[in-house]
């Protein structure tokens, strides 16, 4: 099964042996029967360090990122932390300077006091890397396309670079999943996901997940971090997602031809600035987008000629798209970023971030073109 659509379906959802059931069963048990002297009659414990319908999903991220293993978390940033926080004091992490905002909090307010420091770079510029290595750097974080600014950095350079200097390369592959771009082919060591937005697709389920090209210490480390903090996935959550994998090829075909005929729309449209999406010819990671990139995803992002006040009317002014934070769901989202971000913003306060969603193309179309309209 090596074509991404047919292992979506198939990945982790065997038919239960024990009842023949086509849908996986979800196993709500805290804890399982063990012997006398603790002896696992069945494998499993106790749900902190795993349970059966967690290592489904775990099996079916590995197969969908083609890695060795996967570990799920309660959130994203949950699984983001485990990694960061496993490496070794005195560590030094790259990480972008267009990145998600819970990384920048982080990188700037956690990791110090684990003996971690950060340094953010444009990770577009080769040349910038190579120059913020320093001897103590063991990790470079990558995200492509970014959040909210969906620049686009080279992966395959990043890692020759990184492996170069003896640091490893984690790439946040949420805005792209799977079924768009699989980091660890092309010499990421780690990738890591938010399963809350396109795995589990409907808004209704918060999951994070980091799937290593190896099993190897760093899994070891990162997995009884996970089982000591309890920092697990629920077994239901679990469930939800891996329900979300089965269709998420086909979700993403519709997600990507919304947001390609929104951003076109908008780059022809007097009143915006720029637009941000790796898919138009005009953006300047586009031909490494298409090199390393199936389609040009379903996130958006463009800015406004009036400034924070004409993004702010825009963003009120539509109708079907909902004004909420997160992405990847059946629903058009739309965010103004510098808001969201409070007192220490760092996204242009002309920036409206787009979540495209699953509605038909033409009532998206007429719902942004009224909004903008409203200008004058």
């Amino acid at each position: 099964m090596s074509r991404i659509e047919t292992l979506a379906v198939h990945a982790g959802g065997e038919p239960d042996e024990a009842t023949g059931a086509v849908v996986p069963p979800i196993h709500l048990a805290t804890t399982f029967r063990h012997g006398p002297a603790g002896e696992r009659q069945a494998g499993y414990e106790y749900q902190r360090e795993s349970n059966p319908t967690q290592d489904r999903l775990e099996s079916a991220l590995a197969a969908l990122e083609d890695g060795a293993a996967a570990l799920c978390f309660g959130s994203g940033m949950a699984a983001m932390a485990a990694l960061l926080e496993s490496l070794p004091a005195g560590s030094h992490v790259l990480i972008p300077t267009d990145c998600y905002t819970g990384l920048r909090a982080l990188a700037g307010e956690f990791l110090r006091e684990r003996g971690i420091t950060a340094s953010a770079v444009d990770m577009a510029d080769l040349d910038a890397v190579q120059a913020a290595l320093r001897p103590e750097t063991s990790l470079v974080w990558a995200e492509t396309p970014s959040n909210p600014q969906l620049r686009i950095c080279d992966i395959a350079a990043l890692a020759a670079l990184a492996h170069g200097h003896g640091a490893l390369l984690a790439c946040d592959n949420t805005f792209a999943t799977p079924v768009l771009q699989r980091p660890l082919a092309l010499g990421a060591d780690v990738v890591m996901h938010s399963t809350t937005k396109y795995f589990g697709g409907h808004s209704d389920v918060m999951g994070g997940a980091l799937v290593f090209a190896r099993r190897d210490e760093l899994f070891g480390r990162v997995f009884h971090r996970r089982h000591v903090t309890g920092g697990i996935l629920a077994p239901f959550s679990a469930w939800l997602i891996l329900r979300g994998c089965r269709s998420l090829p086909a979700r993403m075909a519709w997600h990507c031809a919304n947001a390609r005929a929104l951003a076109e729309m908008l780059a022809a449209h007097p009143a915006v600035e720029a637009v941000h999406y790796p898919g138009l010819a005009s953006h300047p990671g586009h031909a490494i987008a298409a090199r390393q990139m199936r389609d040009g995803g379903g996130m958006l992002s463009f800015r406004l000629r009036g400034g924070r006040e004409a993004a702010l009317a825009v963003a009120g002014a539509l109708e079907l798209a909902i004004n909420a934070t997160s992405l990847g769901g059946p629903e058009t989202l739309v965010e103004h970023r510098a808001s969201i971000e409070g007192a220490n913003a760092v996204s242009p306060d002309n920036l409206l971030r787009v979540s495209a969603g699953l509605e038909h193309r033409d009532d998206l179309l007429e719902d942004f073109t009224q909004a903008l309209a409203r200008l004058g």
